[in-house]
C-alpha cells in the first residue's frame, strides 16, 4: 500500500487523473483578460542598452596637432611701416599661417621668443596673406625683441 500512494504523489495515474480534472474545469487555453490602455498613443517598451565595446580602436594613433609655433609664424614683416609699429607702437609684425587664429599667434610668440603679448590684431591682406599685430606688454620693448630676432 505504502508504494501505491508514493506513486500516486511523485505522478502517478491518480495524479495524473487530478491534474487532467482541474485543467478540464478551468479551461486548458483560458482566456487571458485584455490589457486595459488609457492612452492613445503606444509607448514601444524599453529594452537593454549596452554600452560599446569595440573589437580594435578605430583610429590608429591619436590626431596629432599640426598647428604649432613653427606653422603658424611664417617671418616677421620688415617693411618700413612695421620698422615705424615697432619703434612707435611696442609691435611687432608677422606673416601667419591664414587658418591660425589669434590665440595660437599670441601662444606661438610666447614660445618662440620668451614674451608676453597684450592684444592680436589680424588682417588678410588683398593676395591672401593674413598678417599680425603683436602689441607687446610694457614690460617687454618690441625693438629689443626685433634686435634679438634679427629683424634690425
Amino acid at each position: 500500500m505504502p508504494a501505491k500512494k508514493a506513486a500516486a504523489a511523485k505522478g502517478g495515474p491518480a495524479a495524473k487523473a487530478t491534474k487532467t480534472a482541474t485543467a478540464a474545469k478551468s479551461g486548458l487555453r483560458s482566456k487571458k483578460p485584455r490589457k486595459v490602455r488609457k492612452n492613445t498613443t503606444f509607448q514601444r517598451p524599453k529594452t537593454l542598452k549596452l554600452s560599446r565595446s569595440p573589437a580594435y580602436p578605430r583610429k590608429s594613433a591619436p590626431k596629432v596637432n599640426k598647428m604649432d609655433q613653427w606653422q603658424v609664424i611664417k617671418y616677421p614683416l620688415t617693411t618700413e611701416s612695421a620698422m615705424k609699429k615697432i619703434e612707435d607702437n611696442n609691435t611687432l609684425v608677422f606673416i601667419v599661417d591664414v587658418r591660425s587664429n589669434k590665440r595660437q599667434i599670441s601662444m606661438a610668440v610666447k614660445k618662440m621668443y620668451d614674451i608676453v603679448s597684450a592684444r592680436v590684431n589680424t588682417l588678410v591682406r588683398p593676395d591672401g596673406v593674413k598678417k599680425a599685430y603683436v602689441r607687446l606688454t610694457q614690460d617687454f620693448d618690441a625693438l629689443d625683441v626685433a634686435n634679438k630676432i634679427g629683424i634690425i
